[in-house]
């Protein structure tokens, strides 16, 4: 059976895509002079938030997600980020290719919350890898691509931050229930109020939650 080895080569955003995308550097390589046809890949990426510190400020904003740091023991689990699948074209030996992974700022999930909650330093993801490999110098054998095969990514936070700035420049996301929106919606309408964000200003401030 082939062997295969995955790392991750980095990670960067993609300033072109029409939706926030992060964009994940591969390298494959397969047993020395084995013919590659094709991989048909498919890649399961985690974050692993026991593998980092966090900062006192960091930790509350992660008690949503883990509780108080003193159950963090029992609780600071893997989070799934994203399941992609992945094409990757015929090689011997050794071949780069990319894993793109379209995001969310929806702060209902899990991985969007765990991201806006870091201050700095690197968020740490493990790329777990299955699928079908399509080898053969004189035909073609099919063989599985067992599920122990991983790469770590350590992604720099700023890398998150920068591609949420390309698509939300200053600003945040929420998802609310729709008798929610129309009654926030009738309340604007009835203070003529400006905007969405005058609205839940006025909010704040009346329920004393805002800082002046």
């Amino acid at each position: 059976m082939t062997e295969f080895a995955f790392t991750c080569t980095g990670v960067r955003a993609d300033p072109y895509a029409a939706g926030p995308t992060l964009v994940f550097g591969l390298r494959i390589t397969a047993s020395p002079g084995v013919r590659v046809h094709a991989l048909a890949l498919r890649c399961q990426i985690r974050i692993e938030p026991a593998r980092r510190g966090y900062d006192d400020a960091e930790a509350a904003a992660l008690a949503d997600l883990f509780g108080e740091r003193s159950r963090w023991g029992s609780s600071l689990n893997p989070v799934q980020f994203a399941h992609v699948p992945l094409m990757v074209r015929g090689f011997t030996g050794e071949t780069e290719a990319e894993v793109t992974v379209g995001c969310t700022y929806d702060m209902d999930v899990a991985s969007t919350r765990y991201f806006h909650a870091l201050a700095e330093g690197e968020v740490p993801l493990l790329m777990l890898f299955s699928g079908t490999a399509f080898t053969g110098a004189g035909g073609f054998h099919v063989e599985p691509v067992p599920w122990d095969r991983e790469a770590v990514c350590r992604m720099p936070v700023s890398t998150w931050r920068e591609m949420v700035e390309q698509h939300f420049p200053g600003q945040g996301w929420i998802r609310l229930p729709r008798d929610a929106m129309d009654a926030l919606l009738a309340y604007r309408s009835r203070r003529a109020l400006p905007s969405w964000e005058a609205a839940v200003g006025e909010l704040l401030d009346s329920a004393g939650e805002r800082t002046p």
